[in-house]
């Protein structure tokens, strides 16, 4: 779920503490056992209990003697522990890490190869963007956990209907603010770079692309600018968010009635819907950000990839238990409470409500971060957050642009 990255380590400091990492063999310790404890790192608490419990009671079933324990982790500051914990003999067997930060350790051999097992795992039903996020030069190292697409969520007293087009959509939400004094149409923080990628993709822009094995930055692209400023009206005409503020937590203005609108990851319907305050609005108006002629735009994938350390010492009960979790009936539980699956067929577990069919056509259009093994080291330098904090606080668009790609190509290309 793309995640929060807190005090991140370099990948250039990771790739020198991860390299006594074997990147195929299982670990240091390859021998196996058939009665161990596998531990399993869980990030936040997306995962719901329900999957949790089956996941520990299947295995233990199908391998007596054998007990999984879940160790619940945070993202801050995430990729730093992973660093140190990866490459220590005490290992976690499996780590979920965000798609974005999957480059970082499938490159360094942190993880196991596990190109044997792809079709097992699902093969070309598992969600192809992740796929690609947690493989590297040829081989397969961590397939996708559960992925979440941005949708907008809109007070449906004030909107019931979602703008055909993405300039519909920019014109509703600073109509919208005109109209209701002291509410933001579209609650949209300066530090918000997620949701901010849609309108450089749908104006035919990027974030860096490759040549070779040179990345190519190119928000300072006519395209990339011309959504830019798409979201520096938004920030200046539509929102009433904190221009240096991050967007954590988007629907408590929506709770609290301050904020008509708001882009998020399709698992804050829950939180918009059951707010707790003293009058809330009703469950949300919920709609997939339409694309510039139209139909769903390209949003930001949030959402995970899991992968088998390569130092664990049981890499064969480690693989059974990734089974599991890639397994059907594991993921439709996923599906059942709102996340995306890793698989592509468990698409209708979302249901058929509205909701359900805005997150699925939101998903079938989203995208990734560029696919390298330094993008983590872009987000730890907080590139992004400080960009747009300027585009809010009205810096010139252009200038800013040039200046941060700059700063991208040193790192992507260092």
């Amino acid at each position: 779920m793309n995640k929060k990255l807190g005090a991140l380590a370099l990948v250039g400091a990771a790739a020198v503490v991860l390299a006594g990492c074997a990147s195929g063999s299982g670990g240091s310790n390859p021998s196996d056992s058939a009665e161990a404890e596998i531990r399993v790192w869980l990030v936040g608490t997306d995962t719901p209990q329900d999957a949790r419990d089956y996941l520990v009671e299947t295995f233990e079933e199908e391998n007596p003697g054998s007990t999984l324990v879940i160790e619940e982790q945070t993202w801050e500051g995430l990729v730093d522990k992973l660093t140190t914990s990866l490459s220590s003999s005490d290992s976690p067997d499996l780590v979920e890490f965000g798609n974005t930060q999957a480059p970082a350790f499938t490159s360094v051999g942190a993880l196991l190869d596990i190109s044997d097992e792809y079709e097992a795992l699902g093969g070309d039903d598992l969600l192809p963007g992740f796929v690609e996020a947690g493989s590297y030069d040829g081989s397969f190292y961590a397939p996708p956990l559960y992925s979440g697409a941005r949708v907008v969520f809109a007070d449906p007293a004030l909107v019931s209907e979602a703008p055909a087009t993405l300039d519909d959509f920019v014109a509703n939400a600073k109509d919208l603010a005109a109209a209701n004094e002291g509410k933001s149409g579209l609650y949209f923080a300066g530090q918000d770079w997620y949701n901010a990628l849609p309108f450089i993709w749908e104006n035919g822009g990027e974030i860096a692309v490759a040549d070779g094995e040179t990345w190519d930055a190119q928000l300072s692209s006519d395209e990339s600018v011309a959504g830019l400023l798409q979201v520096q009206d938004l920030m200046t005409n539509a929102s009433l968010a904190p221009k240096d503020g991050d967007n954590a937590e988007p629907w408590t203005p929506y709770c609290e009635g301050t904020s008509i609108q708001f882009s998020a990851p399709n698992w804050a319907l829950g939180l918009a819907s059951e707010c707790e305050t003293a009058s809330p609005p009703a469950a949300p108006f919920v709609y997939a950000m339409p694309g510039m002629d139209g139909g769903a735009a390209q949003v930001f994938a949030g959402g995970s990839n899991i992968g088998i350390s390569a130092k664990s010492a049981h890499p064969e009960l480690a693989k059974k238990a990734l089974a599991i979790i890639l397994s059907d009936e594991f993921q439709t539980i996923y599906g059942e409470n709102g996340l995306i699956p890793a698989k592509k067929s468990l698409a209708s577990t979302l249901g058929d409500t509205p909701e359900a069919m805005a997150f699925t056509e939101a998903a079938g259009n989203a995208k990734l971060t560029p696919a390298s093994p330094n993008w983590a080291e872009v987000e730890a330098a907080r590139i992004l957050e400080d960009f747009f904090v300027k585009i809010a606080q009205g810096g010139d668009v252009k200038a800013l642009a040039e200046e941060v790609d700059v700063k991208i190509e040193d790192i992507l290309n260092g």
